[in-house]
């Protein structure tokens, strides 16, 4: 089962709900989860909620390490695999598209890190812009430019790399992957709203991290020597305030422009999710008719 929806339209509560009912478990697709330490501004699920119903690819790495959509898809399709021979139905709940790309469309091998070619587009990104990478980026491979944030500095060298290395766009190589799940049928779930009660959420959301002591958190990191260039510090609960804490800009700035920020990711997410194949979509809030499609496609 496949639940997807943009942040904050409560995957993760439906799932727990969803997964005690159908004798489930819960394998996070989100990009920032898997990180040790990276708590509220992932909005991690809870320790109680890990006690009701078992959860997976949660706190597995450490915040220096690169984890990609690759790793997530080998670990995930392990972990679909051991939940089906407990007897469990596997949820596979997030709001990383790329990562539910990996997983049910497969990614393609691709060559090694060319280090020359990774030199070649550091400098260049040093010297005239990340901007001018993704101009590049857009030129050779529209089709992949379209699906990755334009300030991703990893996918756009990455991209850059394999499409010098290969002389073929990623777009055109990830066309020709198999997906790990082909031999499986995958029930997806979309869940959604309306922009105003969305946004809502969001800016509620936002709040009750930096009253749960988010501020606090990064700096804990920080003193645990997890470098600020970390992948982690790039979601967007945590970039703002870091300005925050070399006094950039105030707090409530970086409360505000958190949520903008959220707000545009939500949007991009809906815009990346509505294109998935097979989606049955239902409003965030019917749980029960949600109860009801899955059931009967379980039965």
């Amino acid at each position: 089962m496949i639940i997807v929806g943009p942040t904050g339209v409560g995957k993760s509560a439906l799932a727990l709900a969803l997964a005690a009912r159908i004798g489930g478990e819960i394998i996070s697709c989100d990009s920032m989860q898997v990180y040790k330490g990276f708590d509220i501004g992932t909005d991690k699920p809870s320790a109680e909620a890990r006690k009701k119903v078992p959860h997976h690819l949660l706190d597995i790495v450490d915040g220096a390490a690169q984890f990609t959509a690759a790793d997530f898809a080998a670990l995930a399709f392990n972990a679909i695999l051991a939940i089906g021979r407990r007897g469990g139905v596997p949820l596979v709940v997030g709001g990383t598209g790329l990562y539910f790309k990996a997983l049910l469309d497969g990614l393609f091998p691709g060559p090694g890190r060319d280090e020359g070619v990774r030199r070649a587009l550091d400098r260049e990104a040093r010297e005239h812009g990340l901007d001018h990478l993704w101009k590049r980026l857009e030129a050779v491979d529209p089709i992949y430019a379209k699906k990755i944030d334009s300030n991703d500095r990893i996918r756009i060298v990455r991209a850059l790399e394999v499409h010098a290395v290969t002389g073929i766009p990623m777009s055109t190589h990830f066309g020709r992957t198999q997906s790990r799940l082909q031999d499986y049928v995958a029930h997806k779930i979309g869940l959604q709203l309306e922009r105003e009660e969305l946004y809502r959420r969001i800016e509620t959301r936002v709040d009750r991290m930096f009253e749960q002591g988010l501020v606090d958190e990064v700096r804990a990191l920080l003193a645990s020597g997890v470098d600020e260039t970390a992948p982690p510090f790039k979601a967007l609960g945590y970039k703002f305030v870091l300005r925050f804490l070399k006094d950039q800009i105030g707090l409530e700035e970086a409360v505000a422009r958190t949520k903008i920020e959220t707000r545009h990711y939500a949007k991009r997410q809906m815009t990346w999710f509505r294109k998935m194949d097979g989606v049955r979509w239902f409003r965030a809030d019917d749980s029960e008719a949600i109860y009801a499609h899955v059931e009967q496609n379980l039965s």
